[in-house]
């Protein structure tokens, strides 16, 4: 049986760059970094409190980096969350908004994929 996911890929330019955002700005645990190919190396992250990982990784035929991802993080307290990550130089391409459904607001990456914050 399916016992959940095991991780997300997400597509990079520069997998230096990519990790030193995903770690020092998110606080991303790193948790593989090894080499894959002659190209590029198996970065598997760690969100602290999640079984759930996030690979950086760059795909020859597949996602580019720069759009929308399928990946939302969630976060007990968006509008702190958002606060905190400004303050790590982390940008925002919208600021969180409450629905009838919950908080959301959404950052950008170093290689302009976007992602979605929103309360659980």
């Amino acid at each position: 049986m399916i016992r959940g996911i095991k991780f997300a890929s997400v597509p990079v330019s520069d997998q230096d760059r990519a990790l030193a955002f995903y770690t020092e700005k998110l606080k991303f645990r790193l948790l593989t970094d090894q080499p894959f190919n002659d190209h590029q190396r198996w970065i598997e992250l760690g969100i602290p409190g999640a079984d759930t990982r996030l690979v950086l990784f760059q795909f020859p035929n597949g996602p580019r980096p720069g759009s929308q991802m399928n990946v939302s993080f969630w976060s007990d307290d968006v509008e702190s969350t958002t606060r905190q990550l400004k303050e790590r130089g982390v940008e925002f391409t919208m600021e969180p908004k409450k629905a009838d459904w919950g908080t959301a607001g959404m950052f950008k990456d170093p290689d302009g994929n976007l992602f979605l914050i929103s309360s659980k």
